[in-house]
């Protein structure tokens, strides 16, 4: 077909599409909708699609795009895509705009088919049934909204119109269940059989093991898409990827199935037995017999563990705290000439208290760690008068001997006279005192 072989959108055609156009609300529509409706030339399908909108009370249609079966290019007129916007319609010629977009120019010109398939509602379907080659396509049964792409199929394939009575048009343009069909006398009749459990969220490969297996396709689904997001390339599954032999995959998503859990669960519990150093290699402990059961038992095993070892960890800690406290307790100053004394953090404790009444975070943010491994110390300001009542809180850098923090409530500054007691009074005083114990 030529551009010169393209003709107007005929009267009744337009009364069909205007009418479906506002019993569908779309004058209500902020962008163009689309629409199509199907000719012949040479007794060969053509599509036009037409571009309908709303405007001043006024519909306004214009054909946009025009595809043939089996071509992989078409003419556009007035339209272009983006990857991210999508279809972009311009309606200068149609009076709706004072300026003309760069891409209009009311010419047809060539395209790429696959990118302006823009899958419009068609409004005379039933039109493909006179011609001779589709008489039998079964078109006004599909369902999906790629009808070229279905009789380009059909053409080659005619058992698709078997899958659209069935129910299962969106099959009807799978290559490899058409193939299969046409080859294989006994899979038509598992088809035909297993009709009712098949449905369009069915993925091709799980029809074709579900009847190479003879296994039930719900299950077979559910395996596939458990595979599907195991092998993905994201890292959410990485800990049981490297715990499971690949030989030993397929047992486990039968495994995960049967006992009703997920992979994240099941993740969890190889872990915890990983950390509680048993023998993966025996499937007793890879695949209990009660799922839920020893989930819990190994969970609550290994939290156990990790109570245990944070409890030693967080003994040493304080033990390390206080030797670092007691080390550099001489920096202290609770000279009773002051208006303010300097008290040397003694515990993690006190840095959570601190942080607590003060509302900044010298409780938090690994203060504790940076103390105990003498790369910070934190005193805190007090009233010489009430000295147990936090005020103001100090860091101190043991290796540059400066002040690196100094905040009161809520991260403000301290009064200037605190800061003068403590750039000029306190610091000297601990610099002094810190040159003693390096």
């Amino acid at each position: 077909m030529k551009i010169e072989n393209i003709k107007p959108i005929p009267k009744y055609i337009e009364k069909l599409i205007k009418k479906k156009f506002l019993n569908s609300y779309g004058k209500y529509a902020k962008k163009a909708s689309f629409y199509s409706y199907f000719s012949k030339y040479k007794n060969r399908l053509i599509q036009y699609t037409v571009a309908v909108i709303f405007k001043h009370n006024q519909v306004y249609m214009k054909q946009v795009a025009v595809h043939t079966v089996g071509s992989k290019n078409c003419f556009i007129k007035d339209i272009i895509f983006y990857q991210i916007a999508g279809h972009i319609v311009g309606w200068y010629y149609q009076g709706l705009s004072k300026h003309k977009k760069h891409f209009e120019d009311d010419e047809w010109g060539l395209a790429t088919a696959k990118y302006f398939n823009l899958y419009p509602t068609p409004v005379n379907k039933e039109y493909i049934l006179k011609l001779k080659q589709y008489k039998y396509s079964a078109i006004t049964q599909y369902t999906e909204w790629d009808y070229l792409k279905y009789l380009e199929y059909y053409e080659k394939y005619p058992i698709a119109e078997m899958l659209v009575k069935l129910g299962l048009s969106s099959f009807a343009t799978s290559k490899l269940i058409l193939e299969k069909l046409t080859k294989d006398k006994a899979f038509r009749k598992w088809i035909y059989n297993n009709r009712e459990k098949i449905y369009h969220r069915n993925y091709v490969q799980t029809i074709l093991t579900a009847y190479k297996t003879n296994q039930d396709i719900d299950k077979t689904q559910k395996i596939y898409e458990l595979d599907k997001a195991f092998s993905s390339r994201s890292d959410n599954y990485e800990k049981l990827k490297n715990l499971i032999p690949k030989n030993k995959k397929l047992q486990m998503l039968n495994y995960i199935l049967e006992q009703n859990t997920t992979l994240s669960s099941y993740q969890d519990y190889i872990n915890a037995c990983k950390e509680l150093e048993l023998d993966l290699s025996l499937d007793k402990n890879v695949f209990p017999h009660d799922f839920k059961h020893w989930h819990d038992v190994r969970i609550d095993e290994y939290n156990s563990k990790q109570a245990e070892i944070d409890k030693r960890k967080r003994k040493k800690l304080y033990e390390q705290f206080k030797n670092v406290s007691d080390k550099y307790l001489s920096l202290e100053r609770l000279l009773v000439k002051d208006d303010y004394v300097c008290l040397i953090a003694k515990s993690p404790q006190q840095l959570i208290h601190e942080g607590q009444e003060l509302q900044h975070c010298v409780g938090r943010m690994g203060y504790d760690q940076k103390f105990a491994r003498e790369e910070t110390l934190i005193f805190f300001i007090r009233n010489r008068l009430s000295p147990n009542t936090p005020f103001v809180t100090l860091e101190y850098s043991i290796s540059s001997k400066k002040i690196l923090q100094c905040y009161a409530f809520h991260n403000s500054r301290p009064d200037e006279d605190v800061m003068q007691f403590v750039n000029h009074v306190w610091l000297p005083y601990a610099n002094r005192k810190i040159r003693k114990i390096s």
